[in-house]
């Protein structure tokens, strides 16, 4: 298991989650084969251990259980936590990350949603992504899928991207370029700033 960790600053205390001082951040990857109980167990394991389950994104995808989770635990049990998801191993992979420090220039940054729907293709993950990096904007969340189109045949891309735009980048430059992205590939996108 490699373990990325963030340790606490004086600021990061909640006396409501039961700390009085540092916490540390752990992000738990998690991916094994679906089966009921795999949440509980790393559930149990966490809050048995002193940590706290903050916010996590989980998802079956073909059978397969797959997840991000962010932890926080008071340093002196970090190690502890550690060793203790170690026994999942088997049932699910499990690869912890110490949480980044957030970047000064998100403070200021606009939430952006974008939702792109068109016939499936290869590419249009990459294409939308890259007007994004131009940009310098930070993908927080993207969701994608497709499915039957019911009327043409064929198969439908849909994703929903939301991003913080600093406020250094200019709004309607970012949307120009995904709407001219949005007529070379043939795709509808939807921009709620």
């Amino acid at each position: 298991m490699v373990i990325r960790q963030r340790a606490g600053r004086s600021g990061d205390t909640d006396e409501s989650r039961g700390y009085a001082g540092d916490v540390t951040t752990l992000v738990l990857t998690v991916v094994g084969d679906d089966r009921a109980g795999l949440v509980a167990s790393i559930a149990g394991i966490v809050e048995g251990h002193g940590g706290n389950w903050e916010n996590s994104q989980l998802a079956e995808l073909a059978g397969t259980f797959a997840g991000v989770i962010e932890v926080s635990v008071v340093p002196e049990r970090a190690d502890e936590l550690r060793a203790a998801l170690d026994v999942l191993e088997g049932l699910l992979t499990i690869t912890a990350h110490t949480g980044g420090e957030a970047d000064a220039d998100t403070a200021d940054a606009r939430a952006v949603t974008v939702k792109v729907l068109g016939n499936d293709r290869a590419g249009i993950v990459r294409d939308v992504s890259s007007v994004f990096s131009t940009h310098d904007v930070s993908i927080d969340s993207l969701v994608t899928q497709t499915k039957d189109a019911a009327m043409a045949g064929g198969r439908l891309f849909e994703a929903t991207v939301e991003a913080r735009v600093p406020a250094s980048i200019d709004l309607t430059d970012l949307q120009s370029d995904l709407e001219r992205l949005a007529h070379d590939i043939q795709v509808d996108v939807t921009i709620d700033a």
